[in-house]
């Protein structure tokens, strides 16, 4: 099948026998162009499926009123939700999004920065990949002059606008409730520890045993990329060696059910003989049996203060001093945690 050729301004000016300027001014409503030839340019425009080069208009304006927005993966209700919530905001303020996902890989998060930086986006709001230790391509992102916020995974020593939770006080939250409940061997499924909000949940979860007097067991601290594959493995794993936790803390849902597959399978109670928390109250922990406690991110404020970071800094480009919005965690405590309310 013939590819139809896309039509141009220049088709639209032969067509009415105007010229490719006025046909341009008419398309973006300037005030020296009459309603009249407003209304044609724009009928002749429908006619021949004209589709404006948004490109060509950035280089033209040095605005495009698009922002890339990056995330590690989609299917996470966290990440979806904020996106969902930037989306509103922008739109509300005449932006679109151009979404893109690393899958978790370095390399692909760095061609989609490079694809975003090329068609000039207005900003990017970005969380990382699992696998990224190299901030070079965001250092480019800022050496462009393209504004830059992260949110969730994001590095101190960027220096940019970043909105996320307390993730120290989000172990110290999980590992009082559990020490309540009469917990005192507990493991941490965790994610990478070069990733700084896994590194606080690390840090919180040691610093919370050492304030209850319990002891810290670093074969029980097992980092992973927290799929439901890696909560599987890493639970058989604890479940194969002599000694059993009674509790296990994992940084995140997905990886969380994939424990609660295991523990299940080999007949062990929960939370009577293991209790379990994860991370992120993805909409499935409600619809488990038991039910699993979490910690809630709040995903929608994070993906409108983001958003509203970005705007900020368009709105006021000579601003220096940069925006570290911590929101406060929540414990959400169901079935799998609650030894002592069933």
């Amino acid at each position: 099948m013939e590819n139809k050729k896309k039509s141009t301004i220049k088709d639209i000016a032969a067509v009415l026998g105007l010229t490719p300027s006025a046909v341009s001014k008419a398309l973006n409503d300037h005030p020296r162009i009459s309603d009249k030839t407003k209304k044609a340019v724009k009928e002749a425009a429908i006619q021949l499926d004209y589709q404006p080069n948004y490109l060509s208009s950035a280089l033209r304006k040095g605005k495009s009123n698009l922002v890339g927005v990056i995330i590690p993966r989609v299917n996470s209700h966290f990440f979806s939700s904020v996106v969902e919530n930037i989306e509103k905001v922008l739109n509300l303020n005449g932006y679109n999004i151009i979404m893109t996902q690393s899958n978790e890989l370095y390399a692909k998060e760095c061609q989609e920065i490079d694809t975003l930086l090329k068609i000039q986006v207005d900003g990017i709001i970005a969380s990382m990949a699992n696998e990224t230790t190299d901030l070079e391509y965001y250092q480019k992102i800022k050496s462009k002059g393209t504004e830059l916020v992260l949110f969730d995974r994001g590095e101190e020593e960027l220096n940019v606008d970043y909105v996320g939770i307390d993730d120290y006080k989000s172990s110290h939250l999980v590992v009082d409730h559990l020490v309540s409940q009469g917990c005192k061997r507990i493991a941490h499924i965790a994610g990478f520890n070069h990733i700084r909000i896994y590194k606080e949940r690390i840090r919180g979860y040691k610093d919370a045993l050492e304030k209850w007097n319990l002891a810290l067991k670093y074969n029980w601290i097992i980092e992973s990329n927290l799929r439901i594959e890696d909560g599987r493995r890493i639970m058989q794993q604890l479940l194969d060696a002599p000694e059993w936790p009674d509790a296990v803390y994992v940084a995140g849902d997905i990886a969380a059910l994939g424990a609660l597959q295991v523990l299940l399978e080999n007949n062990i109670k929960v939370p009577e003989e293991i209790a379990l928390i994860g991370f992120s109250d993805e909409p499935f922990t409600s619809l488990t049996q038991p039910s699993i406690s979490t910690i809630n991110q709040h995903s929608d404020q994070i993906g409108k203060l983001a958003a509203e970071a970005f705007l900020e800094r368009i709105n006021n480009p000579k601003k220096k001093t940069v925006n570290r919005i911590i929101l406060q965690p929540e414990l959400i405590i169901r079935q799998s945690s609650s030894k002592l309310l069933k």
